[in-house]
Order: structure tokens, then C-alpha cells, then sequence
């Protein structure tokens, strides 16, 4: 009977040691499910590291940029390969249902409100379905628990360039205040006067396409062989002008000082344009691209801390296509900036009404679309690439050679930044 008492007792202990044992088994596998991990994306067609950043909020920290890269064992020279799967800095709590500061473990209220704010933001722009709150998923940005300070992209970004102040050209006024001499745009348009501020506390990036070792889309066979970067950058100069007579903040990026705005039909090819008039263009196509988005950037990002709200880049090129192929000017946009959509959509709006004015019965076909350029996907603010004409069509040619054609695309361009409301 004794033994048999003890068997007993002993049985109990041993399903009392089973159930102890099975609860802590269970607890560390709640604890398991419950680990933060990294969100991860599948890359779409024209994605790069940039473009994926920028659109979950995430590329104005220099340590997430480097986070993404440690994540997806990728360096700074990797391409971004369509329908593969990519870690973002971004950590997933399970949210206890309390607050955001004992769910993560933080006391800062401030970093806390910045996390709300983050995740309010991301489900406003659909990248998550549901609320932190009722889904009980939390997404936390990685420089707001690793980086310390929060380091600005402005400093991350592979540039030479150490001075802002030098690269203004709006630093030259001659006389009073309203009046402007500006030596890049050519002896005949230098002095010109600022007849309003509508434009004031706008920025905006001016790049006319290739430029340096590459003219770009060329016209061979013509009466005189056209360029398209030459015909580009007279467009930019006199809508820069534009621009500044109504008080706006304006870079022209590539520059070319002995050209200024030219009025002779034929305009000379040569390859002697510098980045931000300091820099060689470099030949390798994407180093150059690299060289003026990474000088948009930064001065992007000075403007920011000083509070500029609205920023823009305007890149304007020459489309080559079949001699007989007459193509209206057309726009593209990044497919994941609104505003870069919206100015596109504005700006090409505004080319058909004056189409509409100017050459009643004519018709205008241009377009707006999105495209995956690497200057709309790595410039961080909204961006516009303008293909002006076909440099190889007669009546295009028209467009591009005649002076007052090409203030008038100046003009129309002017017109729809100006009438364009963010």
C-alpha cells in the first residue's frame, strides 16, 4: 500500500514537472511569434534602392539607406532585380494594445508620436491595409531606435560639391534689389528685372539632358547637324529667366558659361557643359545621371532645413525618333510621387490649351505617362522630364531652330509650374 501511494505521488510530480515544462515551451514560442522582424517587399519594374526607400518614407536617413544594404547583403553599385524580395528598415512589433513606448520598450513620448505619425502616414499612402492599432501591428522606422542622432540623406549622397552659396545664380543683383544681372544667360539677357514675387520660397532644378561627352539625340543629315543637349539647355535658360522674373528660387545644374540664351537658329554643338559649372560630365551614362540627381539632392535637402516646402525638377530633352514621325511635346512622371503625376498632368494641360489658342483646328497629341527613369526614381524632389520634340522630324525641326518657338516652350512650361497648385 505504501509503494503504492508513492507510485502515486510520484506520478503527480511527474505530470506537474510535464505541465511546467509544456507552459514554458509555449511561452517561448509566443515569444518567438511576437519578435520584431523586417518587412519585406517584392521589387517592381523600375524600382532602385532609392525609389523603394523614398516611397515608405525611408530615404531621408544616411543609416537606413546603409541598413537596406546590410539587410540584402547588396552594396551601393547593386541593381535592383524585378520580383525579387527585399528587407526594409523597417521593424513589425505585434502592438499591445496599450502604447506604442511599452510596446517597444522606449520612454521618449516624442519618438512615440513620431512612430504613430509614421504609420498613420503609410496607411494614408495604402502601403499598409489596416491601422496599427486594430491590426495590432506595429511598423517602426529603423533610424528612429539604431541611429542615434538622425542623420539627413544630404550627408549620405557621393557628391564633391562643398558650396551651396557659390552655386546660386541668383547671387549676382547688379543694382536694387528687383534688378538681376545674371552673366549665364548671355550678354543680350543678362540685366533683366523682377517684376513680382509670386514664385518666392519655390526652388526649382533645371537639367537639360546629356550634355559634356554625350550631345545626346542628333540631327545629321540636317542643313546644320542639331544636338539635342544644346537645343535642351537654351529651352532651360530662358525658362530659368522665366522663373526668376517672378522671384523664384532656380539651379541650373548643367551649365555651359560661354553659351547663354542664343537666338540663331543653328545652335553649335560642343561639349564643354559642366555639373553645377564646377564639374566634368562624366561619360559613363549612368555616372552622369548619378553626378546631377546626387547635386539636386543636396541642395534639396540644404532647402528643406532652411523650411522650403515646395521644390521641383524639370528635366528637358529631345526625343529621336523616324524622320517621319511629328511628335508633340509629351511628359513623364514617377509613378509613386502624387505630385510629381499631378505637375505633369498640369504642365501638359497647359500645352494643350495654348495648342488649343494658338493653332485652332491643329489638335495636340502629347502625352503624360509614367516611366521608370533613373532621374525621376533617385531625385528627391517631384520630378518632370520633358521630351520637347523629334529632332529628326522637319516640322519638329521648326519647334527647336526658330527663337520664338523655343521661348514658347519656355513659356508653356512657365505657365503650368506657375499655375500649378501642390
Amino acid at each position: 500500500m505504501l509503494l503504492l501511494l508513492r507510485s502515486q505521488e510520484s506520478l503527480r510530480m511527474l505530470q506537474k514537472t510535464l505541465i511546467s515544462t509544456l507552459l514554458v515551451l509555449f511561452n517561448l514560442a509566443v515569444y518567438a511569434d511576437s519578435s520584431p522582424y523586417f518587412y519585406k517587399v517584392k521589387a517592381k519594374n523600375g524600382d532602385g534602392v532609392y525609389s523603394i526607400l523614398r516611397k515608405y518614407d525611408l530615404l531621408e536617413y544616411k543609416c537606413n539607406i546603409q541598413k537596406f544594404y546590410e539587410l540584402n547583403n547588396i552594396n551601393k553599385n547593386s541593381h535592383i532585380i524585378k520580383g525579387k524580395n527585399y528587407l526594409l528598415p523597417i521593424k513589425i512589433y505585434t502592438y499591445n494594445g496599450k502604447s506604442i513606448r511599452s510596446t517597444i520598450n522606449i520612454d521618449d513620448y516624442d519618438k512615440a508620436v513620431r512612430i504613430k505619425r509614421y504609420n498613420e502616414k503609410l496607411k494614408a499612402k495604402r502601403l499598409r491595409k489596416k491601422d496599427y492599432v486594430s491590426s495590432k501591428i506595429l511598423w517602426v522606422p529603423h533610424h528612429e531606435l539604431e541611429c542615434g542622432t538622425s542623420t539627413p540623406i544630404s550627408k549620405a549622397v557621393d557628391s564633391k560639391i562643398n558650396s551651396t552659396k557659390k552655386l546660386n545664380i541668383n547671387a549676382h543683383p547688379k543694382t536694387a534689389i528687383d534688378n538681376l544681372y545674371i552673366p549665364l544667360f548671355g550678354k543680350e539677357y543678362a540685366n533683366f528685372k523682377v517684376e513680382d514675387r509670386s514664385l518666392k520660397g519655390k526652388v526649382y532644378y533645371l537639367v537639360s539632358g546629356h550634355g559634356g561627352p554625350d550631345p545626346g539625340a542628333r540631327c545629321t543629315g540636317c542643313s546644320s547637324t542639331l544636338c539635342e543637349d544644346e537645343y535642351a539647355y537654351d529651352v532651360v535658360l530662358r525658362l530659368a529667366r522665366n522663373l526668376m522674373i517672378h522671384g523664384a528660387t532656380v539651379h541650373v545644374i548643367i551649365k555651359d558659361a560661354n553659351d547663354g540664351i542664343r537666338d540663331e537658329p543653328f545652335l553649335d554643338c560642343d561639349k564643354d557643359e559642366l555639373c553645377l559649372g564646377t564639374h566634368k560630365l562624366p561619360l559613363n551614362q549612368k555616372k552622369r545621371l548619378k553626378q546631377r540627381s546626387d547635386a539636386i539632392n543636396r541642395l534639396y535637402n540644404t532647402y528643406k532645413k532652411q523650411g522650403y516646402k515646395e521644390q521641383y525638377s524639370i528635366f528637358v530633352h529631345v526625343d529621336s525618333r523616324t524622320e517621319s514621325k511629328r511628335q508633340d511635346s509629351y511628359f513623364y512622371y514617377y509613378k509613386h510621387s502624387r505630385t510629381s503625376k499631378a505637375l505633369a498632368k498640369k504642365m501638359q494641360s497647359t500645352f494643350k490649351a495654348k495648342y488649343d489658342k494658338y493653332q485652332k483646328g491643329r489638335g495636340y497629341k502629347g502625352f503624360v505617362k509614367d516611366r521608370g527613369l533613373y532621374v525621376l526614381r533617385n531625385t528627391l524632389p517631384p520630378a518632370v522630364y520633358v521630351e520637347l520634340a523629334n529632332i529628326k522630324n522637319p516640322d519638329d525641326q521648326e519647334r527647336l531652330v526658330k527663337k520664338t518657338n523655343r521661348q514658347a516652350l519656355a513659356n508653356w512650361m512657365f505657365d503650368g509650374l506657375k499655375n500649378f497648385k501642390k
